[in-house]
């Protein structure tokens, strides 16, 4: 059997009293397009600096592609790229320039150009490659920030939120570029605000609470554990009669979503709301979506996933 593109053994980490990771164990096998998902303070953003080697571990060790982190860290890095979530780029080299600099960090000189010509095309750079970093629309720093993050043609790619505050077509783009490298044999390890884009692209999921891994399966599997029909009610700031609170799953900016099996349990709903005088203001009925399983796994939090 090939070796995992990534192996995560046992991973603890401490920042003074905050148990921040609380034993993670995790696999992703080599050509995956993989989800990490959780809300803010899951821990996410801590597993990912430990795996790029910016972060040591409380205990447990992490190895890229059967190199690890921290015994083997320049072999482990060279085969990692990692997508940051901030807009972080060096002002005085034009794009081009700068992903000859990234290349080069990584052992890769002038040979390397003609995949540098390919990813600026892919990722809609071309016209922009003589033109400084600093001078660049924030969506075109998203890009070039992929593009850098590719530069040395690392077969494990680790994107977090880059479609983060970039438009619909940028988004659009993006992902089939990244598709295609995933189609091409790169492993694709991706953390989203957009639980849609994970449901659509992603084959596996973990999602994360308070530092642990709470679900771990395909994602197909974790919607037809989770199947059903979800119901989102606006009501405004109420108080539910005791007889349908149970139902209720989530609860931001006065709607309310409330897991059902059957049409039987929607009729009782809305029937125990009439009773109550609770004026029903706005109301959609959907099948059970990844948003959903996150919000069942993880609680009363925010819709957005950081």
């Amino acid at each position: 059997m090939s070796q995992p593109a990534i192996k995560i053994n046992g991973i603890h980490k401490h920042f003074g009293a905050l148990h921040a990771l609380k034993g993670i164990d995790l696999s992703i096998e080599q050509g995956e397009f993989f989800a990490l998902l959780g809300p803010n303070g899951a821990g996410k953003s801590t597993l990912i600096n430990i795996l790029a080697g910016l972060i040591t571990p409380s205990a447990g060790n992490i190895s890229v592609m059967g190199y690890d982190v921290n015994k083997a860290y320049q072999q482990a890095r060279m085969l990692l790229g990692v997508v940051p979530q901030e807009l972080v780029f060096d002002p005085f080299f034009n794009v081009r320039e700068m992903l000859r600099f990234q290349a080069g960090y990584f052992g890769r000189g002038r040979e390397n150009d003609a995949w540098v010509d390919e990813i600026l095309e892919g990722l809609g750079l071309a016209d922009k490659a003589n033109t400084n970093m600093r001078k660049l629309s924030g969506g075109m720093k998203r890009r070039a920030l992929i593009a850098q993050a590719l530069a040395h043609r690392p077969p494990v790619i680790v994107l977090d939120e880059p479609t983060a505050g970039v438009d619909v077509e940028l988004r659009q783009m993006l992902w089939e570029f990244i598709k295609k490298l995933n189609h091409d044999g790169h492993t694709i390890i991706l953390t989203t605000h957009y639980l849609e884009e994970a449901e659509t692209l992603c084959s596996r999921v973990a999602m994360m609470k308070q530092g642990q891994i709470v679900a771990l399966d395909k994602t197909a599997d974790l919607l037809n554990k989770f199947s059903g029909k979800h119901l989102r009610l606006t009501l405004g700031d109420v108080a539910l009669p005791e007889v349908i609170v149970e139902s209720v799953r989530h609860v931001e900016n006065g709607v309310y979503t409330f897991a059902l099996d059957d049409m039987a349990q929607i009729e009782f709903v809305l029937s125990a709301l009439r009773t109550a005088n609770i004026k029903v203001i706005d109301m959609q009925l959907n099948e059970a979506d990844l948003e959903d399983v996150f919000l069942s796994l993880v609680g009363n939090t925010a819709k957005g996933v950081a």
